[in-house]
């Protein structure tokens, strides 16, 4: 048999045929001629009619408006109009044509001028104009004395007014302002609705609504809420009107909304829809901004217009407007002072529209009578002020301060009430004129980031791989393959991968993404869309732009599977055929044409079919024309009205054929009209159809038939068909010739009148696709075996692009000295490649058995290959030797290597057999032949045998599948036996290996993958575990590698490659790549260590972009480490699916990160690794002023190494993080803001928090291993730094590197052994410099193109701040002890050093050290000291020349902008300073005086301040403490407004209302918080001062009515308070303990509560009276960690009760009870004790002793605590015995009880909480937070979980399992 286009070319005496394909390509026939000549193709579109789109429906025009067609209905004025709409065509986008500048402009304006009646224009009472819907009526108003209409009902969108009545038309109204004269009906909704056109005509909806709750807004939508409230707040009532709504003037500067909220041009108004429920008397559009309450006489003396009579609301005499009516204008004139507020004018009730930004100054505005704001009653608690400046600002939610007897009023003279509600309230009383509110603009851009994919995170370089190269061709269909437009690429696709190839380079570029096998392909006529489809269902399409490679377009096809794809030549429209789910043919047309442009791909139209359809095709001459082909039917389709429509050809006695491929040819008098067209299509029975498309008839039917071609050395013969006819697959039509490919493997070319055959070319295999280049000289053939090639008609040589296997590869084999890649398949072939250019060398097959092992001789050009049958041959690639056989295997061979210095060669079998070959000559012979040593039933894989890099040991798994011996590779003595099944205690099964790989010799490591999904790193010679990678996949892995530098780990992971980093103990994961549509059957690194190949459906070569280090050395004896402290989780590979980087990655820099060393096991007596590196430096004591702004603490647990840090994936796992509540006080310059794009970001422990300050919606960003310590944000607003401390799991520091858009990790950099304390980018954003603690004293650089080290530096003393010159990218500055340390960057090529300039602090600055600094105007520079000194610097002449006293503490923060600088202390004050002549005191030198500096603002915050961002003009900013607490800071009003404000010490309790509506907290800080669980919004808090607030209980909804919910909570000093929620006020406190309570509960019935103490004391009280009845001493002398209660009829037990509780002690003992308090009952049920080890502790704490009862049964009680073993246990209270244990990694700190599944939540100290199914025994471990887990509470609706570490506080939700 013939492979590829070889002539046979036999190796003698193998049985096996061998060929070296020629370079010619396919035979040419006999027939074969100079082609004639191509003629040029005509072009692909008919010509676009001119003109321009006009408006219609309105009358015709005055002569000065000629050329604008208009026309009318009853129109009174010569204006008047109604503009259609313009809309695309239902089939494709619209051409662009030459349109006249106004073609599409509303009419000229003149008469709405000076204002426009909207319901007298429209006649709004005739309904013709306009339309109703639902119960709208004419009623008549008592206050407006006239007619005005009542839209009413329950829903507002079935009951409205709409203007114009049809969609289709525009009002087209220009007056900047719309006036709404309306009332809202009282306790009712209503809506307000306005379609606004841009002047780039994109139609905007801006809705208002007392339904809304919030500022919402995207790209075509502004959602504003309008609030009417009455003076005394009611919560349940926000929203509604009030009962006594009055009339109100709605005005809308339509031009403002639109350019502020989303940056576009006010065009005209379309259309208005008014909503129930609502009295409406008019609208009016204007130009001029009305004053509604000032009549003629004061309006001669003010500046402003009046209100026209026929508009203004009637006012009694001797009344007030403003008593009777309300005045809302949104917005302001301003656009200066960004605000939530919008202007009104009214005594309460008020009017309010919300708007999306902060509190505004108010607006000064003429007015007759001075403005006087009131303030509703509210309970709150005194906010940081101003000093004086500025008034309280209240908090979103109530607090209650239990400091004073009663909580004090508002300060009702103070300028007005502000808050950061998502709305803001503001009532004016007594005001009469229009400023009397408050109307505000925001700056918000509705700019959307673009999203930019890559690689999470992972090493240097990030990423290591870059795919290179393909082999391989087609996977689901090798129907697929396209010539790109200009003719010099193929596009085809290899499985999952698309691929560019460029024929005349052969260099290949990639699309990847999809996750399986390509079904079809599209390329436009422009090559600017690419449209492929996923074969699996349901289909997946994407669409690509195919310059950039980049995924414009990710969507689901109706289709389940596509078999077909076809874009109209403009690229407008995408046509698809394939299979529903039910089977049926299904035709789709889809619009593309907005793709690219911010828009997205529409289903235009949709057709079932019942004829089969196995060609689609779109016409070159008409868009919306196509046609199809199939069993017995050609169809042609047309797209019109947004339906497929199709018509049959008469075919008339062709209607049986079997219909493959269609193609369409142009007239040949060059017309472009469809009547002019051709379609040719072919069939299986060799009939080619021409078919007139204008008469739907078959003009020519011809037929390919076999003949014996004269002279010809083989007949063509009907192989392939099964009538007289040979079979064709596919024809491709060029103006000139048509090429058609056929079964019996022949490409043809033939003349249009098939009057002779040009050319012709054999093939191997049935040709499956052919293609004409668009010029017409090359003919892309493939066959279905996997052939891809061109001929080039001139030269009549056919060229090979791509051979591939045609089933997937099993394994294999690299020859280093002539670059040779083998491969074994289940094709049954063997195959020679080479790896320079990816062709094919050789070939060999053998029909009776398939080849499964292969492996090359390292010195010789000779390879090994083993097969089914067991036999082993070796094959010579320079003579056509007869190949030397061994059969000493009884099965087939699955293992075949060789000795690195090629002496000796082994295999193993499916047998168990184990055989060893001298390879010392050619004539290779058998050596031994060990049975029983391999396990026997092992798959064959690539890994299944290892021998060492030193060639002197052996590894295999066997003689089981638990075990793994090491043998001597000379004798094959074992060495070494380690059996893999003990090493997973946790599973009930036991583990087996699955593949081995020896590291570098003088590592000494074997590496083991276990079916458990682990791989376990041991010690070759002693065989003890030194490291393991837990959950490396889902599913184990056949084949994994080591590098020969040890530096990366490669492993086949299902469909993916994962590449870890070795090198480092506790890496955050691998790096992971896709493409293969198939799993990974093997894995390699090339012999120079510079490629890697991966072997599946293809053979994929990537490069490696990290260079080796040829001087790496390894430790003999490694320092230990602790066992298990592998690598993290992963998260899901999908959210990498994009393109690769197409850039080279640069050489590290020497000054790379160092290299770690490989650890083992610690020794005997040894405690885990020591850094010792720092250890000869002394340590720095800073100063006590400074401590507050040290970074965020480092806290790790013993056996934290063993937890993973990721968290899960949000789809993947049990939990899934919904919310993070808290800020991490402890951190430093750990939030950014950047008011021009809303990106705001902080910390809370290990996670970065991206939030939207309007929706409140959280992004939680993962990876880091300890708490972040800081943020940086690059000066383009793309890319985030965090910087995290150490911890156990991490020999270094973690900084990761953020893709803003995406909220992907792109690369994760580590140098610094101690904490990060601070990040800059420089103003170029090319280098990110990084600055260690104190006692690392490290500075690094950074850049930001690879993020390779480019310097690092060592100071010599502790530095406290560094940043960059914003005016010179080439210098920074770092301040510290005494000094200030100036460095200039110099760069000789591509090293960078830095020159160090010192300046020593002047005495009068005084002697405290430098803390922060920043710098000002050119060429200025302010540093903060630790005594409250800001010293101003001269960078030029590097002085100081001016200081003064800015703060009574040290100042740990410096922001300087325009004139004005902020300061923040470690005393909590904020400081504003005027410092605009601080540069003319330059000149004056030391004789600078501090006079000219003077504060603006101050505040005082409630903690230290440690990060602050402020806006360019510093008007408004957020600024974060040590509180744990994020203000909202606006200069201009002196107010700060809490955003983000955790608990400021540790969480004790949780505890949730009924209904979850809410939920309360306490903490160690004295307060109670009560929290809105939908948003996790402080609603209430309580405040104890100097207290600590140590156990919660929320009484139970059966207590009584909500509004007598009630919070029981215990303090420190033994006192219990009683809260009521809806009064906020404290009912009652007691003190029924002498110590701190600890534990607290309310009985089921809420008429009693239990409370349990310090020292073991239970007391029972009523919480009304506050009388303690009952005392329990039970469990006296250990403190009661746990009060449980239960409803439970307790007969079954023996007792007599109506509560079931328990409680447990630190002391192992839990106490069941059965109470009845109404009857004064208390019976003693169980009495549990547990015994306890000697020494017990976690984290230097004895762990708590927690017990509950079983939601799911009442029989059931759980414990956890410190016992002898780590377990949870299952007492049954009617057994009387313990029914089940569960096992735990480590002893409890938290236990919760799911009550709606059978789910079990523990929390450890080690940073980890578990979740088990107690149903079916499994357990998930999730981690995220940086402290122990010491509290863990399921909500009772089980949808949710608390947990909570020190002070921060996660929201998982739980999904239904």
């Amino acid at each position: 048999m013939a492979r590829g286009s070889a002539r046979r070319a036999g190796v003698p005496g193998s049985g096996i045929q061998g060929r070296r394909p020629e370079r010619s390509g396919p035979r040419l026939g006999p027939e074969a001629r100079a082609p004639a000549q191509a003629g040029s193709r005509l072009p692909g579109s008919h010509p676009r009619a001119s003109g321009a789109w006009l408006p219609s429906g309105a009358r015709a025009r005055p002569a000065s408006l000629a050329g604008v067609g208009v026309a009318g209905e009853g129109v009174e004025s010569p204006g008047s109009c109604l503009l259609p709409e313009a809309r695309p065509s239902p089939a494709v986008a619209p051409a662009r044509v030459a349109e006249s500048p106004d073609a599409r402009r509303p009419l000229p304006t003149a008469w709405q001028h000076p204002f426009l009646n909207v319901f007298r224009h429209f006649r709004v009472d005739e309904w013709k104009r306009s339309a109703k819907q639902g119960d709208v009526a004419v009623v008549t108003d008592k206050t407006l004395k006239g007619a005005v209409y009542r839209i009413r009902g329950s829903v507002s969108a079935a009951n409205y007014i709409q203007l114009p009545g049809s969609s289709t038309q525009s009002l087209g109204l220009t007056g900047r302002y719309l006036y709404v004269l309306f009332r809202p009906l009282p306790g009712k909704h209503f809506v307000i609705h306005l379609d606004v056109s841009t002047k780039d005509n994109q139609v905007i909806r801006v809705s208002f609504s007392n339904l809304f709750k919030e500022f919402k807004s995207t790209a075509t939508w502004l959602q504003f809420p309008l609030v009417l409230e009455t003076r005394t707040p009611q919560r349940d009532l926000v929203g509604l009107a009030p009962s006594r709504a009055r009339w109100t003037c709605l005005q809308l500067d339509l031009q403002d909304i639109l350019l502020v909220y989303l940056n576009r041009c006010y065009g005209h108004l379309k259309s208005i829809r008014l909503c129930a429920s609502l009295l409406v008397r008019n609208l009016y559009t204007s130009d001029l901004c009305f004053e509604p309450a000032i009549s003629g006489a004061q309006w001669a003396k003010l500046p402003v217009t009046p209100m026209p009579r026929e508009m203004a609301f009637p006012v009694p005499k001797g009344e007030s407007w403003h008593d009777r009516y309300i005045h809302v204008r949104f917005p302001s004139d301003s656009l200066k002072v960004p605000s939530k507020l919008i202007e009104k004018s009214c005594s309460p009730p008020e009017a309010v529209l919300l708007g999306p930004g902060p509190q505004p100054l108010p607006c000064p505005v003429a007015s007759s009578k001075p403005v006087r704001f009131s303030v509703s009653p509210v309970v709150q608690t005194p906010s940081p002020t101003a000093s004086g400046r500025a008034p309280l600002a209240p908090r979103p939610f109530l607090e209650v301060s239990l400091s004073q007897e009663r909580s004090d009023a508002s300060n009702v003279d103070g300028p007005g009430f502000h808050s950061l509600e998502p709305w803001a309230h503001v009532e004016a009383s007594d005001v009469h004129t229009a400023a009397a509110g408050t109307h505000v603009l925001t700056h918000e851009s509705a700019e959307v980031p673009v999203v930019r994919t890559g690689s999470c995170e992972g090493f240097l370089p990030d990423p290591v791989l870059r795919l290179k190269g393909v082999i391989g061709f087609g996977g689901h269909s090798t129907r697929q393959a396209l010539w790109t437009p200009d003719g010099a690429a193929v596009v085809y696709p290899c499985h999952a991968v698309i691929v560019v190839l460029l024929v005349d380079t052969g260099e290949q570029r990639f699309f990847l993404g999809h996750t399986d096998k390509v079904s079809a392909l599209a390329l436009d006529g422009s090559s600017s869309l690419l449209a492929s489809a996923q074969a699996r269902a349901p289909s997946v399409m994407r669409l690509w732009d195919f310059q950039t490679g980049q995924c414009l377009c990710l969507f689901r096809s109706p289709v389940h599977v596509v078999c077909s794809l076809s874009f109209s030549d403009s690229g407008a429209l995408l046509c698809g055929v394939g299979k529903d789910h039910h089977g049926r043919t299904m035709v789709v047309a889809w619009g593309t044409g907005q793709v690219g442009l911010g828009g997205e791909v529409v289903v235009l139209a949709k057709a079932h079919t019942d004829f089969d359809v196995q060609a689609f095709r779109v016409t070159f001459f008409d868009e919306t024309r196509m046609a199809s082909c199939g069993q017995g039917s050609v169809r042609l389709w047309r797209l019109r009205g947004g339906a497929l429509r199709s018509c049959p050809v008469d075919l008339g006695e062709h209607h049986t054929l079997q219909f493959t491929d269609l193609a369409f040819k142009q007239a040949q008098d060059g017309r472009l009209e469809p009547l002019a067209a051709m379609l040719f299509v072919c069939s299986r029975s060799g009939h080619i159809l021409e078919i007139d498309c204008q008469r739907m008839v078959v003009r020519h039917a011809r037929r390919l038939l076999p003949t014996r071609t004269p002279g010809g050395r083989h007949p063509q013969k009907q192989t392939f068909s099964s009538g007289p006819g040979i079979a064709i697959s596919s024809l491709s039509i060029s103006p000139a010739m048509c090429a058609v490919g056929s079964e019996d493997g022949f490409l043809r070319l033939w003349p249009l009148d098939f009057s002779s055959v040009l050319l012709e070319a054999e093939h191997e295999g049935p040709v499956s696709s052919v293609c004409v280049s668009p010029d017409g000289l090359r003919v892309l053939s493939a066959t279905s075996s996997g052939h891809l090639g061109f001929l080039d008609t001139l030269s009549r040589v056919y060229h090979m692009l791509a051979r591939s296997h045609t089933a997937p590869v099993l394994a294999l084999a690299m020859e280093q000295r002539r670059g040779q890649l083998a491969t074994v398949s289940q094709d049954r072939t063997v195959r020679i490649w080479d790896l320079a250019t990816l062709q094919q060398l050789y070939d060999f097959t053998s029909s009776e058995e398939a080849p499964c092992a292969v492996t090359f001789h390292p010195t010789r050009p000779t390879f090994f290959c083993g097969f089914s049958s067991g036999a082993v041959r070796s094959f010579s690639l320079e003579a056509a030797e007869v190949p030397v056989e061994h059969t000493c295997h009884r099965g087939a061979i699955t293992g075949l290597t060789a000795t690195p210095d090629g002496r000796l060669l082994f295999s193993s079998c499916s047998e168990g057999s184990l055989a060893q070959y001298s390879c010392a000559d050619p004539h290779w012979h058998v050596l031994r032949v060990a049975a029983d040593m391999v396990c026997p039933d092992a798959p064959a894989s690539p890994s299944a045998l290892a021998v060492s890099r030193d060639g002197h040991l052996l590894a295999f798994v066997g003689p089981s599948r638990c075990t793994v011996t090491v043998t001597d590779s000379a004798s094959l003595d074992e060495l070494l036996r380690v059996d893999i099944g003990t090493l997973d205690l946790a599973s009930s099964r036991l583990d087996s290996a699955m593949a081995v790989c020896f590291g570098p010799a003088a590592l000494g490591h074997l590496l083991v993958s276990t079916s458990s999904n682990r791989v376990v790193v041991l010690d070759a010679v002693s065989g003890r575990i030194i490291r393991e990678l837990p959950g490396v996949h889902p599913e184990p892995c056949p084949s994994l590698t080591l590098s020969e530098d040890a530096r990366f780990l490669l492993i086949a992971a299902g469909r993916t490659i994962k590449v870890w980093d070795y090198t480092t103990q506790a890496s955050p994961g691998p790096q992971v790549y896709i493409g293969h549509s198939e799993p990974v059957q093997a894995v390699a690194f090339s012999p120079d260590q510079q490629q890697v190949l991966s072997a599946g459906d293809a053979v994929f070569l990537w490069d490696v972009l990290a260079t080796t280090e040829s001087n790496q050395s390894f430790p003999v004896a490694p320092q230990a480490c602790e066992a298990g402290s592998g690598i993290g989780p992963l998260e899901d590979a999908s959210s990498r699916a994009s393109e690769l980087p197409q850039q080279q990655v640069p050489k590290p820099s020497q000054a790379s990160l160092p290299r770690l060393g490989i650890c083992a096991r610690p020794p005997e007596g040894g405690d885990g690794v020591r850094d010792t590196r720092n250890s000869g430096a002394p340590r720095t004591t800073c100063l006590a002023s400074y401590k507050a702004f040290t970074p965020a603490r480092v806290s790790c647990s013993p056996h934290s190494a063993k937890v993973g840090t990721c968290l899960p994936p949000a789809s993947g796992g049990w939990l899934r993080l919904k919310a993070v509540v808290g800020y991490s006080g402890n951190g430093r310059a750990n939030m950014v803001w950047r008011p021009d794009t809303g990106f705001f970001a902080y910390t809370c422990g290990r996670l970065v928090v991206v939030e939207d300050l309007h929706s409140g919606a959280q992004q939680h960003w993962s990876g880091h291993s300890a708490e972040v310590s800081t943020l940086a944000l690059s000066h383009s607003a793309q890319v985030l730094a965090s910087a995290s401390g150490c911890s156990s799991t991490t020999a270094h520091c973690q900084i990761r590197i953020w893709d803003v858009s995406g909220g992907l990790c792109q690369h994760l950099i580590s140098h610094h052994s101690t904490t990060v304390l601070a990040l800059a980018f420089s103003p170029d954003d090319r280098l990110l410099v990084t600055l260690g603690d104190h006692d690392g004293r490290t500075l690094a650089l950074w850049g930001t193109t690879t993020y390779d080290l480019v310097s690092s530096t060592r100071l010599p003393e502790p530095v406290h701040g560094v940043a960059f010159n914003p005016w010179d990218a080439g210098e920074l500055t770092c301040v510290g002890q005494g000094t200030v340390t100036f460095r200039l960057l110099q760069q000789r090529g591509a090293d960078i050093s830095l020159q160090v300039r010192r300046e020593p602090v002047p005495e009068a600055v005084g002697a405290g050290e430098l803390t922060s600094l920043c710098y000002g105007a050119p060429p200025l520079l302010y540093c903060g000291t630790s005594s409250g000194q800001v010293c101003v610097w001269d960078t030029r002449a590097g002085r100081c020349f001016l200081s003064w006293e800015a703060d009574d503490g040290g100042i740990g923060l410096l922001l300087f902008s325009g004139s004005r600088l902020v300061s923040g202390s470690s005393v909590g004050q904020l400081r504003l300073w005027a410092v605009g002549a601080v540069s003319e005191l330059r000149c004056k030198g030391s004789g600078a005086r501090s006079s000219s500096v003077f504060m603006e603002h101050e505040l005082v915050l409630d903690g230290a301040v440690v990060s602050a961002s402020f806006d360019d003009s510093v008007d408004m900013g957020v600024v974060g403490t040590t509180a744990g607490t994020l203000w909202f800071v606006s200069w201009a009003e002196g107010t700060s407004t809490r955003l983000i404000s955790g608990h400021r010490s540790k969480v004790n309790e949780v505890v949730f209302g009924p209904g979850e509506a809410h939920c309360a907290t306490c903490s160690e800080d004295g307060s109670v918080r009560v929290w809105a669980l939908a948003s996790m919004e402080l609603v209430i808090q309580f405040q104890v001062l100097n207290q600590s607030c140590l156990c919660l209980a929320w009484s139970p909804p059966c207590c009584g009515r909500p509004e007598q919910q009630r919070l029981a909570a215990g303090y420190g000093d033994g006192s219990l308070r009683i809260f009521s929620v809806s009064r906020t006020a404290m009912e009652l406190k007691m003190h029924p303990h002498p110590v701190a309570l600890t534990a607290v509960a309310f009985s089921t019935d809420g008429q009693t509560v239990l409370s349990g103490d310090k020292d073991g004391l239970v007391a029972v009280s009523h919480p009304r009276t506050g009388t303690t009845f009952r005392v329990l001493s039970d469990h006296q002398g250990a403190p009661i960690s746990t009060i449980c209660v239960t409803c439970k009829e307790c007969e079954d037990l023996g007792v007599e009760g109506t509560d079931l509780w328990l409680a447990a002690s630190g002391d192992q003992r839990v106490s069941v009870w059965a109470s009845d308090w109404l009857r004064n009952r208390c019976d003693l049920v169980d009495w549990l004790s547990f015994p306890m080890p000697a020494t017990t502790e976690t984290q230097g704490h004895l762990p708590p002793s927690l017990a509950a009862f079983c939601p799911w049964d009442g029989a059931l009680l759980m414990y956890v605590g410190p016992g002898v073993y780590k377990e949870v246990i299952i007492y049954n209270l009617c057994q009387k015995q313990v029914v089940e244990k569960i096992p735990l990694p480590f002893f409890a700190m938290s236990l919760s009880l799911s009550p709606g599944s059978y789910l079990l939540a523990v929390g450890f100290a080690e940073c980890m909480l578990r979740l088990v199914d107690c149903a079916t025994g499994t357990a998930q471990d999730f981690a995220g937070h940086d402290n122990a887990v010491h509290l863990c509470r399921f909500t009772p609706s089980a949808r949710l979980l608390f947990t909570a570490a020190r002070n921060e506080i996660l929201v998982w939700e739980v999904p239904g399992r």
